[in-house]
């Protein structure tokens, strides 16, 4: 696509890295202007919040249904806890530095001094003003095709479960739903030397077994065999009366 918008004004660079053209340059510019200039400047001038606000709205929903639809087997907790590993700040600063939005930012002349290209804040904000931006400007398809493309790569990196801060708290909370007994966990085997030892655990319910796990501890193996039972558990179609 043709860039509308002439290189000294409207950001050619940035847009050649976005892969995206504004129709509406203003809307870029606003999206780049943090709120440190209205400080300097006088409070009726605009900045990035509003954009931010809006962003934010926009990246939750996009993720949260292609999680919803890549994991079809877990329900709201997994897939939240999936949803935050992707759109924590550190991660949204990061993206902002890796299409080099800190050499655009609009800032005052005492948050240049101080750093303010660089925070970590800064740039999560404004990366998520340009997802407002290109939503205003281009439509729904327009942000959700950027975002998709942004995110590719860490979809990628997710497993075929979304990674849980506590599996065995999480089957044993699944499986006391239906029943008063909890998952009972077994060392199969141990392997290796004393400074590399290799763990093999099975983890137990109803009296039969359910899944099993390896890990470089004991620990680490039953998480892994629960995360395995709870992917069987909720792959599996409901059982029928």
């Amino acid at each position: 696509m043709k860039d509308t918008i002439p290189a000294a004004t409207g950001h050619q660079g940035l847009q050649e890295r976005l892969n995206y053209w504004f129709g509406n340059p203003a809307l870029l510019q606003l999206a780049l202007t943090h709120p440190s200039v209205a400080h300097e400047h006088g409070a009726s001038m605009q900045t990035n919040q509003r954009l931010e606000f809006l962003g934010d709205a926009v990246l939750q929903l996009v993720l949260t249904r292609e999680l919803y639809e890549k994991f079809p087997a877990f329900d709201e907790g997994p897939l939240t806890k999936a949803r935050a590993q992707l759109v924590n700040r550190r991660t949204l600063a990061e993206r902002a530095r890796q299409l080099n939005l800190g050499q655009y930012l609009i800032v005052s002349r005492g948050e240049d001094l101080h750093g303010g290209r660089e925070r970590p804040s800064a740039l999560a904000d404004t990366y998520e003003a340009l997802l407002g931006a290109i939503l205003l400007d281009g439509g729904y398809d327009a942000a959700r095709n950027f975002i998709l493309r942004q995110f590719q790569a860490a979809f990628g990196e997710l497993s075929a479960i979304p990674e849980l801060e506590n599996p065995k708290g999480e089957l044993q909370e699944l499986l006391q739903a239906t029943s008063t007994e909890a998952p009972r966990y077994c060392v199969a085997s141990a392997s290796g030397p004393d400074h590399d030892r290799l763990f093999e655990c099975t983890v137990h319910h109803g009296g039969k077994e359910l899944a099993r796990g390896r890990g470089k501890s004991k620990k680490a193996a039953e998480s892994e065999a629960a995360l395995a039972a709870l992917a069987k558990l909720r792959a599996a179609p409901e059982s029928k009366p």
